[in-house]
């Protein structure tokens, strides 16, 4: 789309995990610079807005200012910001952000106030929404770790801008590529790894993705629900006993449908979640004063395996409690074999923000084909959930 001498309102995604006002991971503003520097560099201007934490949408709250972002983005865009870039206002709709967007010049960048500070975009507020719209002349979306929001800036705003004025950022466009039309149309075997705690948190992606693949291998604490399923003890560790009949009617399905359910062999154990803890590996059923904390080296080889051998990986959810080594060597160990695969030609998907964080810890990020920003986003697209506001922007 021309740029030039417009006024592109951006919405992105720059809800960044904070130490005090410090941002601990900037990977999420990093990724949006290219849609920014591409309308800067061809004569447009920019509104960037996010939300950032969660306010109680009662005005301004300093502790969730979005100024750290400000000054984060300032410092990456260096020179390609003209004037650098600016915040005005307490919140998005303050009169002053409104006068500082309307005279925005090429080239020029400004960045609302967390957009949660107004009741109006948790709510999908029309009224709200349209007094962003007033402030450009392109609506681009780029957060598509808020893409399965209907919050008013990623639905009632794009669609009360001009039809055609409503578009797609480039990482927006490229999380699509990887999460939509891969898992589409995705090279065989295709092979998913789910890990987390709960089976409630990825059953609509379990049973989604049945039939799908070839095969799904489970770690996390969830693997001890199917495992409890199976009649194994689990000991003290984390289990769903409510989940119990779930995992059952998952296995059939799979049985059912083809689509092979791959669990740990063995598990790494301790009596206490801390790093000092004394562990042991444990093969089968987990005695009764230990709880599993990771897969274990048996677990780890048959995984890995299996991950040699495919295509396409889709990853989301880590193997253990990769947080408090020594507990983190599983994880660590399947995001090694995932970027081996993909050295070995297969497309390889990592989402959520657990997911995205091991594999950073790993030492192996830029090795994998692509890392997603979103995390609820990204789980509920491999529950295969229709997005609202990704129809805004194709009826544009």
């Amino acid at each position: 789309m021309e740029v030039a001498d417009q006024r592109v309102f951006v919405r992105a995604d720059f809800n960044v995990p904070l130490d005090g006002r410090e941002i601990t991971d900037d990977r999420r503003i990093r990724l949006t610079l290219p849609t920014l520097e591409s309308v800067l560099s061809r004569g447009g201007s920019i509104i960037a807005a996010s939300h950032l934490g969660r306010p109680e949408g009662k005005g301004f709250e300093a502790d969730s200012s979005i100024e750290p972002v400000r000054k984060k983005l300032e410092e990456l865009l260096g020179s390609k910001a003209r004037g650098g870039v600016k915040l005005v206002g307490k919140v998005p709709t303050d009169p002053e952000a409104a006068a500082a967007a309307a005279a925005l010049k090429p080239g020029e960048v400004l960045l609302l106030e967390n957009l949660r500070f107004e009741k109006g975009e948790k709510k999908g507020d029309p009224a709200f929404a349209a007094k962003l719209a007033g402030y450009g002349t392109i609506y681009c979306n780029d957060a598509f770790g808020a893409s399965h929001r209907t919050d008013a800036s990623m639905l009632a705003l794009p669609m009360a801008m001009k039809p055609r004025h409503r578009v797609a950022g480039l990482l927006l466009a490229r999380e699509l590529i990887y999460l939509s039309e891969t898992l589409a149309n995705p090279a065989r075997p295709f092979v998913a790894i789910l890990g987390g705690a709960k089976v409630s948190d990825k059953l609509p992606a379990l049973k989604n993705l049945i039939g799908r693949v070839e095969s799904i291998i489970v770690g996390g604490a969830m693997a001890y629900t199917f495992l409890l399923a199976q009649g194994h003890s689990m000991g003290r560790s984390r289990v769903q006993s409510e989940m119990v009949d779930d995992a059952k009617a998952i296995l059939a399905l799979a049985a059912e449908k083809g689509t092979q359910i791959i669990l740990p062999l063995d598990h790494v154990c301790a009596a206490e979640l801390a790093p000092s803890a004394v562990t042991r590996t444990v093969c089968g059923d987990i005695p009764g004063d230990l709880m599993g904390l990771d897969i274990g080296p048996a677990s780890e080889e048959a995984f890995a395996s299996h991950l040699l051998k495919a295509k396409t990986i889709v990853w989301n959810g880590p193997m253990g409690v990769f947080e408090t080594p020594p507990f983190n060597r599983g994880t660590n160990a399947i995001a090694k074999a995932v970027a081996e695969a993909t050295r070995r030609g297969a497309t390889t998907i990592a989402g959520g923000g657990d997911t995205a964080a091991a594999v950073e810890a790993a030492g192996v990020a830029e090795q994998l084909s692509h890392i997603s920003t979103g995390g609820g986003a990204s789980l509920e697209m491999l529950e295969g959930k229709h997005f609202e506001s990704l129809d805004a922007l194709e009826d544009a």
